[in-house]
């Protein structure tokens, strides 16, 4: 570009395009959806703190995904929700790179956490004897500081090659917040080094992830299949049906965000599926842990008694 190129100094949200009526009905819906989130995932996090009883390596890795759903989708949906009562939507430079750079980081940190409570399910079931000589407390905090790590890494990454591109036109980011697929779409040059990045990056979080947690599953599968009472079989797999809820939901759709092919057709169904991954999928995960989860329900119980005495 040339020399005297000027820079874009904000972008517009495109958002829904609906009508004002619609989009204040938008704005009640998700925001209930939004403040029951939080709520939800706070109320996780807390019965992990609060209960002696679940602190487990399950548990402790259960609460990083709380924190991490919280802090997705408050990245993300105020913005969204300010959008559908003001008419002018426009974000900043700066503030649209680091929502651009928050969403790459809590996604790739959600796929790699997900991965880690996969391997830790692995060894609860199919090496229950060694399991807290494995899964000690070390470990884990080794394995959750790195899947933080790596996740802000890789976003450091993609931050890096965005800010490198020239933005000179045109300023409509034909989304609901600044995702990255959408804003490289307004560069004013080649973005085939973001393109190659970003795909080897999904490739990396998302489908070695998922081919890790086949293997420990088809492992897992196994061994509940060898165990010998139907009473131990129901409750092997119990301790696995919520983890492979959220990883069908979570990785299913990224995959279709971002390793499938763009085109012009699929720009509203990518916004309704980045906003089930905003919004939606940080309120069922709570959710999913909660109403499955026996121990959960058993914690909740037990804080609700000491409140009554």
């Amino acid at each position: 570009m040339g020399g005297n190129q000027s820079w874009v100094t904000e972008f517009i949200l495109v958002g829904f395009q609906l009508s004002a009526e619609k989009e204040e009905l938008l704005f009640w819906i998700f925001s209930l959806l939004y403040i029951f989130s939080l709520l939800a995932n706070a109320m996780i996090l807390g019965l992990i703190c609060l209960d002696h009883r679940l602190h487990t390596p399950m548990y402790f890795f259960l609460s990083h995904l709380a924190i991490l759903d919280m802090s997705y989708a408050s990245n993300n949906v105020p913005k969204m929700l300010a959008n559908l009562l003001n008419q002018k939507r426009t974000i900043s430079f700066i503030p649209c790179i680091m929502q651009t750079f928050l969403y790459l980081a809590f996604a790739a940190t959600e796929c790699l956490i997900l991965v880690v409570m996969s391997y830790d399910r692995y060894v609860a079931i199919c090496h229950p004897l060694q399991y807290t000589v494995i899964m000690g407390g070390r470990v884990c905090t080794i394995l959750a500081v790195t899947s933080w790590s790596c996740g802000f890494t890789l976003s450091i990454v993609h931050a890096s090659l965005l800010l490198r591109l020239p933005f000179c036109g045109p300023r409509n980011v034909n989304h609901l917040f600044c995702e990255i697929l959408s804003v490289l779409k307004l560069a004013c040059a080649d973005t085939w080094i973001n393109q190659v990045v970003l795909f080897a990056a999904s490739v990396f979080v998302l489908v070695g992830p998922l081919c890790l947690m086949l293997v420990s599953y088809m492992h897992i599968l196994w061994a509940i299949l060898k165990i010998q009472s139907k009473e131990g079989r129901i409750k092997a797999f119990s301790t696995c049906s919520s983890h492979l809820c959220v990883v069908g939901l979570f990785f299913g759709i990224a995959m279709l965000v971002y390793m499938v092919p763009d085109s012009n057709q699929r720009e509203e169904q990518e916004k309704m599926l980045s906003l089930f991954h905003s919004l939606f999928n940080p309120m069922l995960n709570p959710l999913i842990y909660s109403l499955r989860n026996t121990q959960v329900k058993s914690a909740f119980h037990r804080a609700l008694q000491k409140r009554s005495v």
